[in-house]
């Protein structure tokens, strides 16, 4: 579906941006620890305006309650 594909790549283009350009890595565990953090970051600390200024992890838990 390209639908699905366009939120895909978009996701991708932040984490391209936002996490690794400019950057390098020590090792692959380096790189694995700070992806899990960065992931981590994404879901419960970053607000994002589609999501009407709410991290993904609070715009779930308030549809599940609605």
């Amino acid at each position: 579906n390209c639908i699905d594909n366009a939120a895909t790549e978009q996701v991708f283009g932040h984490l391209k941006d936002e996490f690794y350009t400019g950057r390098e890595f020590a090792s692959y565990e380096e790189f694995k620890n700070e992806l899990d953090a960065y992931i981590i970051h994404w879901n419960t600390r970053r607000r994002q305006i589609r999501l009407e200024g709410h991290t993904p992890e609070e715009f779930r838990n308030m549809s599940l309650t609605a």
